[in-house]
């Protein structure tokens, strides 16, 4: 039986996470739009899905409603990935990031509603369990936000809920855990600490861990988060759509454990990695000290079942990231 294919909008398609979905979905011949202003996505991440005739860039902001209408145009599904992430940046810019996340976010799903989408999935976030010290976080219990940047999150729920309800619009979304893996950017201030992390030991420099390295994460291969937006896109199942996933490998390691096997990963290429010293810093505002996902609904509802451990992931990222960066 013949695969159906699907028009998709990937809003942030040339970001780290919508790269790799815009990529996924283009190998199983689905006709790709991809949204992207290149505010933290890169060209270089879509470059070589440029000649394909299923692949359509657009450069334009969510903060643009004519932008939203232009790429929404006859689309079926629609894959949310476009924010402006971190904590540390929401803190130190709260009205750049609750206009991109929370502005654009609503005209992304207005359009979406204007056209009549089949299905409106969204990146939602881990941040949103906020000061619940509950372990493993549940998709129906959060704390308060303790950053900018998870109220926006936590409105994106909220507006994706009154939607639903009100207008018959169907949503899904996805609480991303602490997404690595390909493409994922080590550069500039807000990188993320896995890349980040990578290139400091490839170059022998120092990595600087926030806090004492006890702080715990859900660390979630890319591979992973590709097959939950692909559940949560084609699932039948009337229960498992309107509501919100974690979307992690349901594990969690600490700072202290990652670093060291990032050291052994990285010192199959070179053994000097393996003398690298860590460096200690100060505990970061608006961390949350652990973090672990409860994967049940997802897998009762969805059927998801993660492929990729952190050992796994980082194994291919590392590998990535030598042959690609070095």
């Amino acid at each position: 039986m013949k695969q159906s294919t699907f028009k998709i909008l990937i809003t942030g398609g040339a970001g780290f996470i919508g790269s790799n979905l815009c990529e996924y979905f283009l190998s199983k011949n689905h006709q790709i739009i991809c949204l992207d202003n290149f505010s933290t996505g890169h060209y270089h991440n879509i470059e070589h899905l440029i000649s394909n005739p299923n692949f359509k860039l657009i450069e334009g902001d969510i903060r643009n409603y004519s932008d939203c209408q232009k790429a929404i145009q006859n689309v079926d599904y629609v894959l949310h990935q476009a924010a402006l992430g971190s904590v540390p940046r929401s803190i130190s810019d709260p009205i750049t990031t609750n206009d991109v996340n929370i502005s654009g976010f609503l005209n992304i799903i207005s359009a979406a509603k204007e056209a009549k989408v089949k299905r409106f999935i969204y990146a939602a976030s881990s941040s949103t369990y906020g000061n619940s010290e509950l372990l493993p976080k549940v998709e129906e219990v959060i704390g308060k936000p303790l950053s900018p940047y998870a109220i926006t999150k936590y409105v994106n729920e909220l507006y994706a809920d009154i939607f639903s309800k009100t207008y018959g619009i169907e949503t899904i979304g996805l609480r991303y855990f602490n997404v690595f893996g390909r493409k994922q950017d080590p550069n500039g201030s807000y990188a993320a600490v896995i890349p980040k992390f990578v290139m400091q030991l490839m170059k022998h420099e120092s990595p600087i861990i926030n806090g004492d390295g006890n702080f715990s994460r859900d660390f979630t291969y890319i591979d992973n988060v590709i097959q939950m937006n692909e559940l949560a896109m084609l699932t039948q199942n009337l229960e498992a759509i309107n509501t919100v996933y974690n979307t992690a490998f349901g594990e969690r390691t600490t700072l202290n454990d990652l670093i060291e096997t990032l050291k052994i990963e990285l010192s199959k290429f070179d053994s000097k990695i393996l003398d690298v010293k860590i460096v200690y810093g100060q505990n970061r505002v608006g961390d949350i000290p652990h973090s672990l996902a409860s994967i049940e609904k997802a897998k009762k509802l969805l059927g998801y079942n993660p492929q990729f451990s952190l050992q796994q992931g980082l194994k291919e990222s590392v590998k990535w990231y030598w042959e690609n960066l070095n």
